[in-house]
């Protein structure tokens, strides 16, 4: 990161000066412009009657009440880590080929569209099984490999490679000179990304595979709080102890135990002529699927048909989905802002940084998905749980990765640097922005995929539309949806890389750990 808040960029395309405060200002005016228009209705009812029976049930966690609790545990690592083996073997792949324009275009559609919304898409052609799971992580995560990995290994050291004796083969040079010097990025990445896979997995759930969300999914549903809080404290501890488990030699063992749990477990076999006529029907849309595609009125009415889904659906779901992903984004950062100092000893001591991280490893692992659940039992279908659920969850990343940056600062400040408010605002807060922008910036696009998905839960954006069009089995209609999302979502990130790149905020290594 190069830039500050008081270090003005000029464009001399735009002939105006920029700046990251400017930028930071511009995205908060857009969610105000955009706040009227976001339905914030909680429907006549009060929060506080259920909020507190979530709460008395979390005080008393009651494990007693969970079965097969250790199997869906098993299940949901099993599926996190199958999903991304098989990702980080597609990813690697298109990361070589990265520089091919085709290859670059096929990694960003399959990284805009959410592992939730592929899983549904895969549900009707496969069915709730195992296939599923791993498919549905493995495409998303084989997209976001192949950027983070193309990148890693365009920003590795040259130097080796130029040294590598000059008849030494291409595959040999692109190893020995480019991998092996960019083997522990590559490999650190890697094992964050588990952590995001075990979200992933437990999500998943929600949808009907046997995983964590699932057992959450019924226990809310029952309002067996109790239960839901034993639930949650398994999947947090999993979270929580990956650095002690998870050590690289024990990686082969740990696949191989994986494949075994999802070979054992029992669920109902691949219908390998669905998936053929999946392709050659159930993707096309109606008209040309009944129609003949030589008849002039076949076309005719396939042009009513997609003119009538852009604007009853395409067009509601985009505005939607744009209206919670802008508020999101401004209020992700402002909670981010008065966060991350409960993070920093030199701003809330030793232990009060102990317990401010404690919180933000929590609200960063805990997936927006079920936030959002919890939030749509206390305040109702609207587009309020989405923005408080997707606030608090990129709020809590964002913060926890602008503390661990304050950190690294407040080491080389000098012993008689300020304190207190004079060293958050002085000296923190200045020299920050600009990472802190950059990273909000990059969360953009995360934003608006998360954004899609909580339409499942039945606020109107693309992935309530999706979810409608999959549950009536219209996959024409549901297709065209996710490419619309896929495309929002591409755009959005065109514009989030172009306003970095105006203000020369680049994502470091730190910022591609961010979920």
């Amino acid at each position: 990161m190069t830039s500050t808040p008081s270090e003005p960029l000029s464009m001399p395309a735009a002939g105006v000066i920029v700046t990251p405060v400017r930028i930071g200002l511009g995205l908060i005016a857009c969610a105000l412009l955009v706040l009227p228009f976001a339905d914030l209705s909680m429907l006549g009812r009060s929060p506080w009657p259920i909020a507190w029976d979530i709460l008395s049930g979390f005080l008393r966690p009651n494990f007693s009440a969970v079965e097969n609790l250790g199997y869906a545990t098993a299940l949901t690592l099993a599926f996190a880590m199958g999903g991304l083996a098989v990702g980080v073997m597609g990813g690697a792949v298109l990361a070589v080929l990265y520089t091919f324009r085709a290859v670059r275009v096929l990694a960003a559609v399959l990284r805009s569209v959410h592992e939730l919304i592929w899983a549904l898409l895969l549900m009707a052609v496969l069915g709730p099984t195992v296939a599923t799971g791993i498919a549905a992580i493995a495409l998303a995560y084989s997209g976001i490999f192949a950027k983070v990995y193309a990148e890693i290994l365009s920003e590795a050291d040259q130097r080796p490679g130029d040294v590598l004796p000059r008849g030494t083969g291409i595959v040999s040079r692109f190893v020995y000179g480019r991998v092996a010097v960019a083997l522990p990025a590559l490999a650190a990445y890697t094992s964050y990304r588990l952590e995001c896979a075990i979200r992933s997995s437990a999500v998943l759930g929600f949808i009907g595979l046997p995983t964590l969300g699932f057992q959450l999914d019924s226990f809310f549903k029952q309002g067996q709080y109790g239960a839901v809080a034993a639930v949650l404290i398994i999947y947090f501890t999993l979270i929580a102890t990956i650095p002690i488990w998870l050590r690289r030699p024990l990686v082969p063992l740990y696949l191989v135990l994986a494949i075994g749990v999802l070979v054992a477990h029992p669920g109902p076999p691949i219908a390998g002529s669905s998936l053929w006529h999946f392709v050659t029907n159930d993707i096309v849309p109606a008209p040309l699927r009944n129609g003949s595609w030589s008849d002039y009125q076949t076309w005719r009415a396939a042009a009513a048909w997609f003119s009538g889904l852009f604007s009853s659906q395409i067009i509601p779901g985009l505005i939607a989905t744009l209206i919670v992903a802008q508020i999101t984004l401004a209020l992700a950062g402002i909670i981010a802002l008065l966060a991350f100092p409960a993070g920093v000893a030199a701003l809330s001591g030793k232990i009060g940084s102990l317990v401010g991280a404690a919180g933000l490893v929590v609200g960063r692992s805990t997936p927006e998905y079920m936030l959002a659940y919890l939030f749509l039992q206390m305040f109702g279908p609207s587009m309020l749980p989405a923005i408080l659920a997707l606030s608090l969850h990129n709020g809590a990343i964002i913060a926890h990765l602008t503390a661990r940056q304050a950190e690294q600062i407040c080491q080389t400040l000098r012993p008689d640097a300020p304190r207190g408010f004079n060293l958050y605002f002085y000296e923190l807060l200045p020299r920050l922005f600009g990472p802190f922008l950059a990273l909000s910036l990059y969360r953009w696009e995360i934003i608006l995929r998360e954004t899609a998905i909580l339409g499942i839960l039945g606020i109107t954006t693309l992935g309530f539309y999706i979810d409608s069009a999959i549950g009536e089995l219209r996959i024409d209609r549901a297709v065209i949806l996710i490419i619309a999302t896929a495309l929002l979502t591409i755009a959005i990130d065109a514009i989030s890389r172009g306003l970095r790149s105006s203000l020369r905020l680049s994502p470091s290594a730190t910022t591609r750990c961010d979920g």
